[in-house]
């Protein structure tokens, strides 16, 4: 399992929605992805290279 080192984040674009993504870093300098209301729930984990592909469509 992924370790992770940050805390979650909550994405600027989700504003004071209660419907929101929030992501975290995780120790092989990836992200960690969930869902703000179901904190204990799953995750999504990427790597690094993922994430700043998936950031540049944006």
């Amino acid at each position: 399992m992924t370790e992770v080192v940050g805390p979650f984040r909550k994405s600027s674009y989700s504003g004071q929605e209660n419907n929101c993504v929030e992501v975290a870093d995780t120790a092989p300098g990836g992200r960690a992805v969930r869902d703000s209301k179901r904190q204990d729930g799953p995750l999504l984990t990427v790597s690094g290279d993922s994430w700043r592909a998936f950031l540049r469509q944006f």
